[in-house]
């Protein structure tokens, strides 16, 4: 059975840093395109970074809002995701998801797709003073 438990979320200040894990079950992680996932309160779920299964080149895909401040990273030997957040803003906060995303990660990130194979619980992102 699939599974994705999300985990490293709080309360951080503007400017402060998190890092997010996306610890996955059911297969092996690094034979996939795995994404991050975000939903603002009142918004949509949207993609927001990707990276590319090992085969693939493990190539990383960030939407603009993220760019330059996030970086997505795995670690096969656990079976996660991890998602490197600085440079935190109020605009950041969501609830964070992590999927397999059923698209390419190309299109994924620049469409914002949000159809996946299943969702986590997520793990809640606050960037407040």
């Amino acid at each position: 059975q699939v599974q994705y438990v999300e985990s490293g979320g709080g309360l951080v200040q503007p400017g402060g840093s998190l890092r997010l894990s996306c610890t996955v079950s059911g297969f092996t992680s690094e034979d996939y395109a795995i994404g991050w996932f975000r939903q603002a309160p009142g918004k949509e779920r949207e993609a927001i970074s990707c990276i590319s299964s090992e085969y693939s080149g493990a190539s990383t895909y960030y939407s603009d809002s993220v760019k330059g401040r996030f970086t997505i990273s795995r670690d096969n030997a656990k079976n996660t995701i991890n998602l490197q957040m600085n440079s935190l803003k109020p605009e950041d906060t969501a609830v964070y998801y992590c999927a397999r995303p059923l698209g390419p990660c190309s299109m994924t990130i620049a469409e914002k797709r949000s159809q996946v194979d299943t969702w986590g619980q997520g793990t809640q992102v606050t960037v407040s003073s």
